[in-house]
C-alpha cells in the first residue's frame, strides 16, 4: 500500500541538494518527502502527495518561488497545511510578498541543515494546529460579520456536519491581477482582492438566502461555505459569478477580473478535511483547464463520467448545453479579432461543467456525433444573430475525431453553415493533434475540402502530440495554436523559450499565423510578441464569456 507523503518540496535551482537533505533527515524526523524541480501541475502534485507541509525553495529563483507560493497558498490554507519558504539572504525584503501569497513560515539562506530541519518541524506543528482549526491566522482589514478566518470556516463546516446539515464549499481563485500590479502596484491588487471578498460577502448575506460565510485564504483565493445542496448551490455559484464578473474600480479606471471555481458538496462519510480536499482538487482542475472556469467534485469512489453519461442523454433536449466565447486578440493592435466557441453544460445538480467533461461523457454515452452536431448548429445560430459590433469577429469551432472520420462530413458541414447564413469566410475549424493521428490522409482530404470552400483551418494544442512536424508538412493549415503547456513556462527557463520560439519559427516559415493559448501574464505576451506570435487568447484579456460580456469587452476597445 502506498503511504501518503507528509512533506512536499519544490526547488527550482537546488533540487538535488534539497532532496538529499530531506532524505537524510527524513528517517530521523519521520518524514516521507516528494521533491520536484519545476511547477508543472503544481497544485495537483501537492494535493496528490497528501503532504501536510510544503517547502518552496526560492533561492536564486525568486519570481518562480513567488509564483509557486501564490499557486499553493490557498490550498495550504484550505487544507490546514503549512508552507515554508526558503529565500536567499539578499531577498529577505520579499518575505512580505510571500506572506501575502500564503506562506506561513520563512527561513533565510545560508542556513545549516539543522536549521532547515528545525524550521520544517515548526511548520509541521503549525499544520497540526491548523488542521484542528484552533489557529490564529491574519485577519482582513475592514473585516465584516461575514469575513472570517480560515480556522473558523473549518469549525463552521465541522459544526454543520455534526448536525447532519448539507454543506457546500466554493473555492474561488482570482486571476488577471498581474496586470493591475504592473499598472498600479501591490496596494491596488490588495484592494481588488478585498473588494472581491466584500462582493462575495454581499452574495452570502443577500442573494443566497441560507446560512453562509466567507473566509480569505492565501494569495488571491477565498472560500464561500454555505448550508445548502443541489440547486441551491448552483444558484449561489451563479450569483457569485455574476457579482465577480462586474468591473472593479481601480484608481481612475476599471478592471475586469477572471476567476476559477472549485466546488464540493458534502457526501455521506465526509468530514471537514475530506470536503475541503475535494474542493481543492476541483479548483486545481479548473485552473488547469482552458475552457472550464468551474469544476465540481463528485463523491469519492464515484466514476464521474459514468454518472454524467447517463444525464447527458437528456441534456440536449433540455437545452442544458450552452456556449462561452474565448476572445482571440491581435498582439500588434491589441484588438479582439475573433473568438473560440467553447461548449458548457449547465448540469441541473452540479452546475456548469466544461467542454472536456462534456465530451468525455458523450464518448462514454456514445453520443459524440449527436453532441458535436448540436454544438455546431448552436454556434452558427448564435453567431449569425450577433449585433453589428460583433459582426466582424472570426469564429473558431472545434471539430472532433469522430467528425474527421465520418463519411461525407465535409458536404454535411458546409450545408449546415450555408443553412445558418453564417459566412464561410469568417469560420475557422480547429482540429486537435489527437484527433488527427488516427488517419492523417483522411484528415488532410477533409481539411482541404473545407479550406477550398472558404473556411480557415487551425491545428489546436500544437506541440503536445507525437507528430507535430508531420502535421505542419502534410496538412492544409492557416493557423497553428501553441498549446498552453508550452506557453505557461515561456517566461521561466531559457530552454522553455527556445522550444516555443522554435515552434513559432517553423509555423511562420510555412506561411502560417500563430495563436498562443493560455496567456495569463504580461511577461508571457511580451516574449511571444518578440518571437513573432501574431494572436493570443487567455486570461490575460478574459476568460471564456457569454455574449453580454463579449459585447462589453468590444465596447472597451
Amino acid at each position: 500500500m502506498q503511504i501518503a507523503t507528509t512533506l512536499f518540496a519544490v526547488s527550482f535551482r537546488q533540487r538535488d541538494e534539497i532532496a538529499e537533505i530531506l532524505a537524510s533527515a527524513g528517517a530521523g524526523a519521520g518524514w516521507q518527502a516528494a521533491v520536484v524541480g519545476d511547477a508543472e501541475g503544481l497544485e495537483s502534485r501537492f494535493l496528490g502527495s497528501g503532504a501536510a507541509v510544503a517547502l518552496i525553495d526560492a533561492r536564486g529563483a525568486l519570481d518562480d518561488g513567488l509564483s509557486a507560493t501564490r499557486r499553493l497558498g490557498g490550498l495550504v490554507a484550505t487544507n490546514g497545511a503549512a508552507l515554508l519558504v526558503l529565500v536567499s539572504r539578499g531577498d529577505v525584503e520579499a518575505i512580505g510578498e510571500f506572506f501575502d501569497a500564503g506562506a506561513t513560515q520563512f527561513l533565510a539562506s545560508p542556513a545549516s541543515e539543522g536549521e532547515l530541519v528545525q524550521a520544517l518541524r515548526f511548520a509541521g506543528r503549525h499544520a497540526a494546529r491548523a488542521s484542528g482549526g484552533a489557529i490564529d491566522r491574519r485577519g482582513i482589514p475592514g473585516a465584516s460579520h461575514y469575513d472570517r478566518e480560515t480556522g473558523e470556516a473549518r469549525r463552521w463546516i465541522v459544526s454543520r456536519i455534526a448536525e447532519e446539515r448539507p454543506v457546500a464549499v466554493v473555492l474561488v481563485a482570482l486571476s488577471r491581477l498581474d496586470i493591475v500590479n504592473a499598472a498600479h502596484g501591490r496596494p491596488a491588487v490588495d484592494g481588488l482582492i478585498e473588494a472581491a471578498v466584500l462582493r462575495a460577502e454581499t452574495v452570502a448575506r443577500q442573494a443566497i438566502g441560507v446560512d453562509a460565510m466567507v473566509a480569505r485564504l492565501g494569495g488571491s483565493e477565498f472560500v464561500l461555505v454555505i448550508e445548502a445542496a443541489g440547486a441551491a448551490v448552483t444558484a449561489a455559484i451563479t450569483a457569485l459569478d455574476a457579482a465577480l464578473a462586474r468591473p472593479f474600480a481601480v484608481a481612475d479606471t476599471r478592471a475586469v477580473l477572471g476567476c476559477r471555481f472549485g466546488v464540493a458538496q458534502r457526501q455521506p462519510g465526509d468530514d471537514a478535511a475530506a470536503l475541503l480536499r475535494r474542493a481543492s482538487e476541483a479548483l486545481a482542475e479548473a485552473k488547469a483547464s482552458d475552457g472550464s472556469v468551474l469544476h465540481v467534485a463528485l463523491p469519492d469512489g464515484v466514476a464521474p463520467i459514468d454518472a454524467l453519461a447517463i444525464d447527458l442523454h437528456h441534456a440536449i433536449e433540455r437545452d442544458e448545453i450552452d456556449l462561452r466565447w474565448q476572445p482571440q486578440v491581435e498582439i500588434a493592435s491589441g484588438k479582439i479579432t475573433g473568438v473560440e466557441a467553447l461548449a458548457r453544460w449547465n448540469h441541473r445538480a452540479l452546475g456548469p461543467l466544461g467542454a472536456d467533461t462534456l465530451f468525455d461523457a458523450a464518448d462514454r454515452a456514445d453520443l459524440g456525433i449527436a453532441l458535436s452536431d448540436h454544438i455546431q448548429r448552436l454556434v452558427l445560430a448564435r453567431a449569425v444573430a450577433w449585433p453589428e459590433v460583433l459582426g466582424t469577429l472570426r469564429v473558431s469551432l472545434n471539430l472532433t475525431a469522430a467528425d474527421i472520420t465520418r463519411p461525407g462530413f465535409a458536404a454535411l458541414f458546409l450545408a449546415r453553415i450555408d443553412e445558418s447564413g453564417f459566412p464561410r469566410g469568417r469560420l475557422t475549424v480547429e482540429i486537435t493533434e489527437t484527433g488527427l493521428i488516427e488517419d492523417l490522409a483522411a484528415a488532410s482530404a477533409l481539411l482541404a475540402e473545407l479550406r477550398g470552400a472558404g473556411c480557415r483551418v487551425a491545428i489546436d494544442d500544437f506541440g503536445t502530440g507525437y507528430s507535430s512536424l508531420a502535421y505542419l508538412k502534410s496538412l492544409p493549415l492557416d493557423y497553428v495554436k501553441i498549446d498552453k503547456s508550452l506557453v505557461r513556462d515561456i517566461d521561466g527557463s531559457a530552454r522553455d523559450r527556445v522550444v516555443v520560439a522554435g515552434a513559432i519559427t517553423m509555423a511562420r516559415s510555412l506561411g502560417l499565423a500563430v495563436i498562443a493559448e493560455g496567456v495569463e501574464r504580461p511577461s508571457q505576451l511580451e516574449l511571444l510578441a518578440a518571437g513573432g506570435c501574431s494572436l493570443y487568447q487567455g486570461f490575460l484579456l478574459s476568460e471564456p464569456v457569454g455574449e453580454a460580456a463579449l459585447l462589453e469587452l468590444m465596447a472597451r476597445e
